[in-house]
């Protein structure tokens, strides 16, 4: 019989992560797992979660707590709830319907490269988020926008981290190649992670690891699960590698349009410097994504090809869907929050910025 590992952890102790603490739950399912989490009450049932809408608010807060885990944690959580066999079945449960609807909804029945293609082209019309934030956002626009995006940013790269243990030859070469970029090629004040928080201090936001949970919208929360479910299954390891090319290949001129927005609203110099290093770097990262990334792992596992796919239209589905809500509420003169971030305030030109520290006016 398979024995569970002794972790080394005195009974009953708490053992707490340096994470945030648990938000605030979005219905019955989120709050039975909370209080699952805090040592209390039974876990939601498979009832419950195949009557939740896969892309609500309940159920994809759910699927972040769970995912989180993986990450930092929370502070009020044991550490060791990461293994915990019981939250593992009801994160699967809770993974089947988000997995399912995107592959009805989002799935366009084609090749990877035709896939990538399309996303080098640039719709006509500019409507998207960094179009408007470039030609009319205001900094209030412009802080929700970073807020929303702080849940994926403050840990930038570390989901794709995950495939490459799952890839050999030519892709893992290159996928390693751009993370090493994506973690500051060797220097901490260069890691993306970090120059996203001092792009918060430059807007007066609070740079604390997973500050705007309650705050962020579901469309923004469905994002970042998506490149924790390709991730965390080897299963779905072309997905993720067809998530990363989209990322990477609408970063540059996305990016580009963002510095200019930053530097039109006074949003401070870290905060255009946080764009201006993904206009060159994501520029680069393309190139090294389509030749070797994609190019590699095709070469070697030409049947994932569809789920190359698969994650690309998956990712850009998504992504529409957190455009049409910001600039829905933005073009309203509404918040995109579920709770609107307080004033800003402006850091004393020249103090340095960190990672965990306060940002907002109190």
């Amino acid at each position: 019989m398979c024995e569970l590992l002794d972790h080394g952890y005195p009974a009953g102790m708490n053992v707490t992560s340096s994470g945030p603490t648990l938000p605030s739950a979005r219905g019955r399912i989120s709050a039975a797992l909370i209080e699952y989490l805090r040592h209390t009450g039974p876990l939601p049932d498979s009832e419950e979660i195949s009557a939740a809408a896969p892309l609500g608010d309940d159920l994809q807060l759910a699927l972040y707590l769970c995912y989180e885990l993986h990450y930092r944690g929370f502070s009020d959580v044991d550490a060791d709830r990461e293994w915990d066999p019981e939250l593992l079945k009801v994160r699967a449960a809770l993974e089947q319907p988000f997995l399912q609807t995107l592959r009805d909804t989002a799935t366009v029945h084609r090749h990877a490269d035709e896939a990538l293609d399309e996303l080098l082209v640039e719709p006509v019309d500019g409507s998207g988020v960094s179009h408007f934030l470039r030609d009319e956002g205001e900094l209030w626009q412009v802080r929700e926008y970073a807020a929303q995006r702080s849940l994926y940013h403050l840990k930038e790269a570390d989901p794709h981290a995950w495939v490459l243990p799952r890839l050999w030859g030519r892709a893992k070469a290159g996928m390693a190649a751009v993370e090493f970029d994506e973690f500051g090629a060797g220097r901490a004040d260069r890691v993306h992670a970090r120059l996203f928080a001092d792009l918060m201090a430059d807007l007066g936001l609070n740079t604390a690891y997973g500050h705007y949970l309650d705050a962020t919208g579901v469309e923004a929360l469905a994002t970042v699960n998506l490149m924790s479910l390709f991730g965390l299954h080897r299963v779905l390891r072309g997905a993720l590698v067809g998530h990363f090319a989209t990322v990477e290949i609408t970063s540059s001129p996305g990016s580009r349009r963002l510095a200019q927005a930053m530097r039109r609203t006074g949003a401070g110099p870290a905060a255009e410097h946080f764009y201006d290093e993904h206009v060159e770097a994501d520029a680069v990262h393309e190139q090294v994504v389509r030749r070797d990334v994609v190019a590699g792992l095709l070469e070697e596992e030409p049947h994932l090809d569809g789920d190359v796919a698969f994650g690309a239209d998956a990712t850009t589905y998504l992504e529409d869907r957190l455009a049409e809500r910001l600039l829905g509420a933005w073009r309203a003169e509404e918040s995109s929050l579920r709770v609107p971030v307080r004033p800003a305030f402006r850091p004393r030109t020249g103090s340095p910025a960190s990672v965990g520290t306060g940002g907002e006016a109190p």
